[in-house]
Parts: structure tokens; C-alpha cells; sequence
């Protein structure tokens, strides 16, 4: 019923303005343009070819990876990206997250999509979305069936990956730092308000996705798993995406240097960006175990809403 409603909404919202983002008191985690990561363009660019490959089109997609930020969202992406019947978006679109872009309109969302054979399915990455309130109604609106994807690794690393991202991207753009314990403590306090902190809260964000799509078209993909050993993550969305399984071990070769895996498909070679896989900062241990100790029972909560744990510290 809720999607029904949503979507008798939609056609409301592609022609106006769609409503303010909704933010519960003390919980905004809209994006500060020093958390884009520099590695990665925060939109998709206007340029497309001037014809499309014959036979195919630009379709919605059938599949997003929702998020986490942080939580090796590219990674999955480019490795997904080896399956021949795997077509996917380039770049993060921030449709169903930035009221900006939802306003223009699902014509415009599509738009954006790569093209692709019919036999193929179209993937979407926006890390965004998961913490986004509006998201999951704007994207059960638009399809209700739609198979959502989402990559979580250890809430306190993800957290310190977060900071370490700001980080880097203000000293490239000569922006003053702060040391992360200044960010994590005030007044001798744990920081809540901190948004990496809040957005390692996945349980209060599951729930808002809970509410609009059934657990079985959530499928969560491990990301500390898949740091470690990428097959069986991918075999597992393989079964979730009903694609045949076209993706094998030797796609893969770990890379000594970067200190994880590199992908290897139709005969090149390539890692990710090198904005990934940056060492993180030395953490004051106190600080560090109070950042654990809040967040394991938010931990706790997040497992019994998915029916599964995870090795978190």
C-alpha cells in the first residue's frame, strides 16, 4: 500500500519540486561536498554516444546497490561489472537521495543509465541512498520488485574509512583537519552527532527500508568478506540477481602493493582508484572502545532485523 500511494506521488514530484528532505532532530547526514569522494565523479556526465550499440536501450535499472558509504560499494560495482549480462551505471547518479535530481523527473533518471542488450541488467550504485529518509519510498515508487543491494563492513572501521576519505579530500583541496578523536569526542563525550558516526547506525537505517521492502529483496553483501576473498560474495549476488554464473576465481589476483584484489576481465587488468584502500589513522584506544561500545548494541539490534550476524568487533 505504501509503494501504491508513492506512486501515485510520482508523477507529482517529477514535475515539481520534491518535499524537503526529512532529517530527524539531531540526525542530518546530508553530504558536505568534502565527503564526495575525489576519486569518483559525484554525478554523471552529460555525455553519451552518438548512437547507441544496435540492439539496445537505456533502461531502469533492475538492480541498485544502495549503500553503505564506505562499505566497498565501488569495489562491488566494478567486480559485479565482470558478468556479461551486468550492465552499470558508470558513475553515482544521487537520484532518489538529492531532491534536486528527483525533481527532474524519472525520464532524466533514466537518461542516465547505460545502455544494455536485453539480456542484460541494468545496476545502479549510490552509497547514499541507505542513510537517505526519502529513498527507499522514492525507489519503491518507482519499482516495488526491484532487487536492492547493500555492502556493510565493521560500523567502527567504516567509520574511521569515513573520516580518513574527508580527510584526504580536504588537505587535496587545502581545507583545514582535524584530528579524528577531536571528531569523535566532545566534552569529554562520545560525538552521536558526528554523521560518520550516525551513519554507521544501520539499524535505524534498515528499518526505514524495512518499511517499504520485504528482507528477501534486501540481499547484504559482506564487506569485510569481500575484501578478503571476493568469490564467494559474488557467487552469492550471482544467485540473488538470477544471473548464471559467469563470474570465476581467476577474475581476481591480489595486488601486493595496493594490499587487495585487482580485477582481471577480457584481457586487461585494473584495481580501483587509488583514493581506495588509503591506511587509516592511529585511533586513541579509549576513544576507540567507546566508538565499539555504542555501537554494538545498535550492532545487536541490526542482527535480529536481519536474521544474520556478522563478525564485528
Amino acid at each position: 500500500m505504501a509503494c501504491f500511494l508513492a506512486s501515485a506521488f510520482l508523477l507529482v514530484l517529477q514535475t515539481y519540486a520534491a518535499p524537503p528532505e526529512f532529517v530527524q532532530p539531531g540526525f542530518d547526514i546530508t553530504l558536505d561536498p568534502m565527503d564526495l569522494d575525489s576519486g569518483l565523479p559525484s554525478n554523471v556526465s552529460g555525455d553519451v554516444p552518438s548512437s547507441p550499440p544496435p540492439g539496445t536501450s537505456k533502461r531502469a535499472p533492475h538492480s541498485i546497490i544502495i549503500g553503505v558509504r564506505k562499505g566497498g560499494t565501488r569495489a562491488l560495482l566494478e567486480m559485479l561489472d565482470i558478468h556479461p549480462e551486468v550492465a552499470a551505471a558508470a558513475t553515482e547518479v544521487h537520484f532518489f537521495d538529492w531532491d534536486e535530481n528527483y525533481a527532474k523527473g524519472f525520464e532524466w533518471y533514466r537518461e542516465l543509465m547505460p545502455y544494455s542488450y536485453p539480456h542484460q541488467i541494468t545496476v545502479e550504485k549510490t552509497p547514499g541512498y541507505f542513510t537517505s529518509a526519502l529513498a527507499p519510498e522514492r525507489i519503491c515508487a518507482m519499482n516495488s520488485s526491484i532487487k536492492l543491494l547493500l555492502i556493510l563492513r565493521d560500523p567502527a572501521e567504516r567509520v574511521i574509512s569515513d573520516y580518513t576519505q574527508v580527510y584526504f579530500n580536504r588537505l587535496e583541496n587545502h581545507k583545514p583537519v582535524q584530528a579524528i578523536e577531536n571528531l569523535l569526542v566532545r566534552n569529554g563525550a562520545l560525538n552521536i552527532r558526528y554523521k560518520a558516526i550516525q551513519r554507521s547506525l544501520y539499524d535505524i537505517h534498515m528499518r526505514n527500508w524495512l518499511r517499504h521492502f520485504p528482507l528477501e529483496q534486501i540481499h547484504i553483501v559482506d564487506g569485510d568478506a569481500l575484501i578478503h576473498d571476493p568469490l564467494p560474495e559474488l557467487q552469492k549476488v550471482e544467485r540473488f540477481l538470477n544471473l548464471p554464473p559467469r563470474i570465476v576465481s581467476s577474475n581476481f589476483y591480489f595486488n601486493q602493493t595496493k594490499g587487495f584484489y585487482c580485477i582481471r576481465s577480457d584481457g586487461r587488468e585494473r584495481c580501483l582508484h587509488e583514493s581506495k584502500g588509503r591506511p587509516h589513522p592511529a585511533v586513541n584506544s579509549t576513544v576507540l572502545q567507546q566508538l565499539r561500545s555504542y555501537l554494538q548494541e545498535h550492532n545487536r539490534t541490526f542482527f535480529r532485523l536481519v536474521k544474520r550476524t556478522f563478525d564485528w568487533q
